[in-house]
């Protein structure tokens, strides 16, 4: 395990020395990059110089084993022997970890699609309480919320809403929300108490600023029109919210955010290049993982992945098969525990796929 992140230990310290020399402060842009290289491998770095020093610390108690006489220092050398086999397995599992390749979108920023699908206005009211429950998540790990496009149906659910999540780990943390939500409840309209089933789908696409792929104007198709959204009297007064339709893909994107027609535009833009960005590489893995419904993965989009059963005040996530017997606290944001055992899930997948 020591010669696997020995390389990444001499370059995570190549990277530390390079990011200090001036000219290369002086060039901002090169310069984030390489930081950002370099915290990639920041936590494999520290893992092997743990384990090295934990491996010269048994190396030296199995000498002294060796030579030594006396029985009652022997014992305790036999002891912090086994105890340090114990943290050098325990330290090399974390390290295969660390060693699977990693998602390049992980830190990003998160551009999240919120719609009703199945179930009428009840759909939509559940789409405006995953919406607000993804906003108190961001609130609980200090990250922002904008909104990007909104709009509402008569008894104030979401027809649509695209927002934007700004904060460190903000994909790593959202991705496997990807997918269609189902909730099981009595609707407010319901007269005679019978339990509706209904659909919401979310989307969550990492924000991306270079793409190896460039968008053609003549591909693109531009309207404007007046925002409805909130955001004060101007909205509906001056057409400044942008529509931008991708012609070859079919694509749609719209952003009613800012009062100006060229920011909302820019914002479009941006939200027509993670989308893209988000379905030429879906496509391509397509074409390379056979096994992706063996995944727990970022998802296809059609995909049941969890149910919110409200009678029995359980939530369920279908691809692990994990179930939570709180609804208010996990609506109200607190999703962390159901978050980190997809991870580990994700986890565990690849590590039985991977060569380590």
């Amino acid at each position: 395990m020591l010669e696997k992140t020995r390389k990444i230990k001499e370059k995570y310290d190549e990277l530390t020395e390079e990011i200090s020399k001036p000219e290369i402060i002086a060039d901002n842009n090169h310069w984030k990059k390489l930081v950002k290289e370099r915290n990639a491998l920041e936590d494999i770095a520290l893992a092997h110089d743990k384990l090295e020093k934990l491996m010269k610390e048994k190396a030296e108690a199995e000498s002294v084993l060796k030579t030594e006489k006396d029985e009652e220092m022997k014992a305790l050398f036999s002891g912090e022997l086994e105890s340090l086999k114990k943290k050098i397995a325990e330290l090399e599992e974390e390290i295969k970890v660390l060693l699977l390749p990693k998602d390049e979108n992980d830190e990003n920023n998160v551009i999240m699609e919120i719609r009703p699908a199945a179930g009428g206005e009840e759909a939509a009211l559940f789409a405006g309480v995953l919406l607000n429950m993804y906003k108190r998540y961001a609130e609980k790990n200090r990250w922002s919320v904008e909104v990007l496009d909104y709009s509402e149906t008569e008894l104030g659910g979401v027809k649509e809403a695209t927002i934007l999540i700004k904060g460190k780990n903000a994909y790593k943390k959202l991705k496997f929300e990807s997918g269609v939500h189902r909730v099981q409840r009595v609707p407010e309209t319901e007269t005679q108490g019978r339990v509706h089933t209904s659909t919401a789908t979310v989307a969550v696409l990492p924000e991306v600023e270079d793409v190896d792929f460039e968008i053609n104007e003549k591909d693109l198709k531009i309207d404007t029109y007046r925002s409805s959204g909130a955001g004060g009297q101007h909205v509906n007064k001056t057409e400044s919210a942008i529509r931008i339709t991708h012609l070859p893909t079919g694509m749609v994107v719209a952003c009613q955010d800012e009062r100006s027609q060229i920011k909302n535009r820019e914002r479009a833009m941006s939200i027509l290049k993670s989308k893209l960005y988000d379905y030429y590489k879906t496509e391509q893995e397509k074409k390379y993982s056979a096994d992706r419904k063996n995944q727990v993965g970022t998802g296809d989009r059609s995909e049941r992945i969890r149910t919110y059963n409200y009678p029995q005040g359980r939530i369920t996530d279908h691809r692990i098969n994990y179930s939570i017997y709180n609804m208010d606290d996990f609506l109200n944001g607190n999703i962390d525990e159901l978050e980190e055992e997809l991870q580990r899930a994700d986890q565990r997948i690849k590590l039985e796929n991977a060569e380590i």
